[in-house]
């Protein structure tokens, strides 16, 4: 009996029984967002994911837009949304994947207005708090609040010279919206760029590679640590004795 308890398909019907309930917790809890993301990253969770309850991958990819702070596992969980991008199909994970795999913007823009429904129809994320006759669902607002800066931070990356009407259109804002928001984020952030305000444009400062020169950067260090180990390897078999 205690065997079968613990074979490997226990194990991981275990696993999941508590991710489910774990979401009452984290959703409604301070410190959620990141212990969600700390528990369901784990190899043997996420696995269980991937394996049984792809579902899951919801509320994993909305603790990670949500953080106030981009977590370290941030990309390994981006490659987890490429593998998975053909198997299941969420809105959430579908922005996502056209944000940071595709670079697909317009698609971008259409799964944030798909993601908000489906957050506003959730019962983990869609908690509604009432104040003054009014009903509001904060996760929604912080989401798409991340959501465009996400868009922002890979299309300007992409991208040397934006037209703020095209960019304000992607982040689903209307053009003074936008201005406003894109002129508020580069005042507070780090980001190395100009605003001209009589052409509408947002000029990146070339100093900051973009996505394809960092992975034309990445693609030769590889090919020249290969390149490195094959003639290591010629070296050390010219010099062992003929048998």
């Amino acid at each position: 009996m205690l065997q079968s308890f613990s074979s490997p398909l226990n194990q991981v019907q275990s696993r999941i029984w508590l991710m489910h309930w774990s979401l009452f917790i984290f959703f409604n809890h301070d410190n959620g967002r990141t212990q969600i993301i700390d528990l369901f990253n784990q190899d043997k969770y996420l696995n269980a994911i991937q394996t049984s309850a792809p579902h899951l991958l919801r509320y994993l990819a909305t603790a990670f837009i949500v953080n106030k702070r981009r977590r370290p596992q941030f990309k390994e969980f981006i490659k987890v949304i490429q593998q998975d991008q053909c198997s299941y199909k969420d809105p959430i994970t579908e922005f996502l994947a056209c944000v940071y795999v595709n670079y697909e913007f317009d698609g971008a823009q259409k799964k944030m207005m798909e993601c908000e429904e489906v957050i506003l129809n959730d019962p983990f994320l869609g908690k509604r708090i009432e104040e003054s006759n009014f009903s509001t669902v904060p996760l929604k607002d912080e989401f798409l609040e991340n959501a465009r800066l996400f868009i922002f931070e890979t299309y300007c990356r992409v991208h040397q010279r934006i037209q703020m009407g095209v960019l304000s259109e992607k982040l689903n804002l209307n053009y003074e919206e936008g201005e406003r928001w894109i002129v508020n984020l580069i005042r507070n952030s780090k980001l190395d760029a100009k605003i001209d305000t009589e052409m509408g444009t947002v000029i990146m400062e070339p100093n900051q590679p973009n996505v394809y020169e960092q992975l034309i950067d990445h693609t030769k260090a590889l090919q020249g640590r290969t390149y490195k180990l094959v003639n290591q390897l010629l070296e050390h078999a010219q010099a062992q004795p003929a048998r």
